[in-house]
């Protein structure tokens, strides 16, 4: 039996519909599907300055995961790694839900492998492995804590600047020294001299004054033997 067109077109009008609503349905589906990719792995310091891998989940399907954290012992292609923590992600959500991994050390380059299980729909590896860079957590916590101690003043009592008065050095330094003269000797030395404040000049004048008066003393008693030889 032919449709008439009017039918004919309400069927196509129909079928159109009802595959455009299934590709819906598929898209949503498809987008709230968990998948390896809702997942990072990032390390960092955390609040108390320790050293994690900070996993975060972006599944919109709410689809709990268990994260596995394992150490590479030796090359990163290798099969030999120890596992060091396990967390469970119960609720995750669009916007992100995150938890901590704690490694057993922190060590720069060292490599750690992070597993994902999530129902039947992931079981698989965050890729890239994460590798921890070359920062230290906790180091800017004990400079600060060393800078801050080091411009604290110090309480202990600082030594007197003046003196004790019963040290041996301060009472030598304050004894009076004498000074030294810088007036020259007399000339010749003699210590004599020096106290009766003659010299070797007044003793020859006092001799030629004592020759001159025992020279006229004679001349006077000559003339008056010769004047009393006239008188007579």
């Amino acid at each position: 039996m032919s449709l008439s067109p009017r039918a004919a077109r309400a069927v196509r009008v129909i079928g159109t519909s009802t595959a455009a609503a299934a590709l819906s349905l598929a898209a949503a589906h498809t987008a709230l599907a968990c998948s390896i990719g809702d997942f990072t792995a990032v390390p960092l310091c955390d609040a108390q300055d320790h050293g994690v891998i900070r996993v975060t989940d972006k599944d919109a399907s709410g689809t709990p995961a268990t994260i596995e954290l394992y150490l590479q012992l030796t090359m990163a292609d290798s099969h030999e790694e120890r596992l060091v923590d396990t967390e469970t992600i119960a609720h995750p959500t669009a916007e992100g839900v995150s938890v901590d991994l704690k490694p057993l050390d922190w060590y720069a380059g060292e490599t750690f492998r992070v597993h994902v299980k999530a129902g039947d729909k992931v079981d698989d590896d965050i890729t890239p492995m994460v590798v921890i860079p070359d920062v230290t957590c906790g180091a800017a916590t004990s400079a600060s804590a060393s800078a801050s101690a080091s411009a604290q003043p110090s309480t202990s009592p600082e030594p007197s600047s003046s003196p004790s008065a019963s040290s041996p050095s301060s009472t030598e330094s304050s004894s009076p020294v004498p000074a030294v003269s810088s007036a020259p000797s007399p000339a010749g030395g003699g210590t004599h001299l020096a106290e009766t404040g003659a010299g070797n000049g007044t003793v020859a004048f006092a001799g030629t004054a004592a020759a001159l008066v025992a020279a006229g003393g004679g001349i006077v008693v000559a003339l008056r033997r010769r004047a009393g030889r006239g008188s007579r």
